[in-house]
């Protein structure tokens, strides 16, 4: 993870090359005046000395924003900035408003490094749920903050934009307006997201779909964290030309995403065809994964982390006692 390291002083790096798994790593904290907390899959820790100074945080960020933090003003009003390798760092501190709007973060105190994952270990178990009849089928992702969902969005449009033996790569149009998706870097994906995949980097989501399907003429559209009516209108869009959708949304399973507004007029209408529903990965627990169909009935749950994880699918179940008789 040299992206990472990079981005601490000198007296921070050794540290960081002992004392973290990077394998296993999923955040990396910093808190003024506080030990450095890492947070991987099984626990979270506080590294000892040196503490986090006003001065290593400010060494940080300059080394996020290249000396420029003027440049990400607009990543500034929502909390964070996307860093190469798709890694994405989250921030507080003091917010200027005028009129209840954030124009920017000041006196940044708090740092979050989340690091981005290449894979996730359930793709190749969710793909007879979400190609049917030689298609792909319209999917919506839900699952709360820090659940895989862009990781999952990434594996998806690697594994459909790519030949496979018995499915043939789709054309895949990712819009990706937080650049978490491909981690693109002056238009170029850092992340591998599959041979026949275009990338539409650092677009609003509502504009980036029409402008994808307009100029690229995708088979599968990807796009991260759809959010209110507009986005909504989008999806909606997009599949009355024809076009599947994989998306992802915030919410504590189906019924929490039945009460956003924007979101429950699409459930209605059943626009798409499969939800994935996954739970928040906490240190030392397996997450939960539903395929739901779209009625909202269970089609396939597994329990656990990655490949080890138990497979409670009725699919499985089936051919378990048909193996025991």
């Amino acid at each position: 993870m040299k992206e990472i390291i990079r981005l601490f002083p000198p007296s921070f790096q050794q540290l960081l090359k002992k004392q973290v798994g990077w394998e296993k790593v999923q955040e990396i904290r910093l808190r003024v005046g506080r030990p450095i907390e890492i947070l991987d899959n099984t626990h979270h820790r506080l590294v000892g000395s040196p503490v986090m100074t006003p001065e290593n945080l400010s060494f940080v960020l300059n080394q996020i924003s290249q000396f420029s933090l003027y440049r990400f003003k607009d990543e500034l009003k929502e909390g964070f900035i996307t860093i190469e390798g798709g890694h994405r760092v989250g921030l507080a501190g003091k917010a200027n408003t005028n009129h209840d709007q954030v124009e920017t973060l000041k006196h940044i105190s708090f740092m979050n490094i989340r690091i981005a994952k290449a894979t996730s270990g359930h793709v190749e178990r969710l793909v007879p749920y979400l190609y049917s009849d030689e298609r792909w089928l319209s999917t919506m992702i839900i699952g709360p903050p820090h659940s895989g969902k862009t990781t999952l969005l990434r594996e998806l449009a690697r594994y459909i934009g790519s030949h496979r033996p018995g499915y043939s790569a789709a054309k895949v149009a990712i819009v990706d307006e937080r650049s978490e998706i491909a981690a693109s870097m002056r238009g170029i994906p850092q992340l591998d997201v599959g041979d026949r995949t275009d990338v539409m980097d650092a677009c609003p989501k509502a504009e980036g779909m029409m402008m994808m399907i307009r100029s690229m003429s995708p088979e599968v559209i990807i796009v991260d964290e759809i959010g209110g009516k507009k986005d909504a209108d989008a999806v909606r869009e997009a599949t009355f030309t024809g076009v599947e959708v994989i998306c992802s949304i915030h919410g504590q399973g189906l019924s929490g995403v039945e009460k956003r507004p924007s979101a429950k007029s699409l459930l209605e209408e059943k626009i798409f065809d499969r939800y994935i529903v996954l739970e928040r990965l906490t240190p030392g627990k397996g997450g939960v994964w539903e395929v739901l169909d779209e009625s909202g009935q269970v089609l396939a749950q597994w329990k656990g982390r990655g490949k080890d994880a138990m497979d409670r699918s009725r699919h499985h179940i089936d051919r378990h006692y048909m193996g025991r008789v």
